[in-house]
């Protein structure tokens, strides 16, 4: 059905109202897009003429239940053949949570880089210690709950994890050479390379 907005503003209250020939259509913002969004201005604006599809019919209230994003395929379907685990992704941070930040793969899904998969070697208490809102990062998909809509991403996965050589870079009784990074009253933390921390 092609439906024409007749109510809209940037004040107004979600959902909006559509108008098939006298007949209500209520476009809920769930259902505009598979894309999250804050407000329907973001899709559509007042006067639009719209191509959408019938989702059910209220026929107490005399109206319709209608939905645009329906119209187009819903991107989590094949969101495992897609990315599956390994792959490499980018993407825009798009929010901040104070046990990570979601990255915006392509529209419809976003991903949860979780501060642990943050850094190999530092421990990570607050995202902003690494990424901030609106940045471009490379991320890597470490799993995928399609059911429950989730994309658990590492960042930290693009780089080379320092302790994984350590044993054959620094074996017992080898001697070399270090800076010293701090003192406590049980002995001395001394940096061997990036990443890589001693105690003497």
């Amino acid at each position: 059905a092609t439906t024409e907005i007749y109510t809209l503003s940037l004040h107004d209250a979600l959902p909006i109202f559509l108008d098939l020939d006298g007949i209500d259509g209520l476009l809920h913002i769930t259902d505009m897009t598979w894309k999250r969004i804050r407000h329907p201005s973001e899709v559509v604006k007042l006067g639009d003429e719209l191509e959408v599809m019938v989702l059910s019919i209220d026929h107490e209230k005399g109206r319709l239940a209608l939905g645009l994003k329906q119209k187009e395929q819903n991107p989590w379907e094949l969101i495992e053949e897609k990315y599956p685990p390994g792959t490499l992704v980018k993407g825009k941070i798009v929010n901040m949570l104070p046990y990570g930040a979601f990255i915006e793969i392509e529209p419809g899904i976003e991903g949860l880089i979780h501060v642990s998969e943050m850094s190999w070697t530092k421990n990570i208490t607050d995202p902003t210690e690494v990424v901030r809102k609106g940045d471009e990062v490379e991320a890597i998909v470490l799993s995928i709950q399609k059911n429950e809509g989730k994309v658990s991403l590492g960042i930290k996965q693009t780089g080379k994890n320092p302790w994984e050589n350590v044993e054959e870079n620094y074996p017992v009784d080898k001697v070399v050479e270090v800076e010293i990074r701090s003192l406590t009253n049980y002995g001395a933390f001394v940096a061997l390379e990036p990443g890589i921390d001693g105690l003497i």
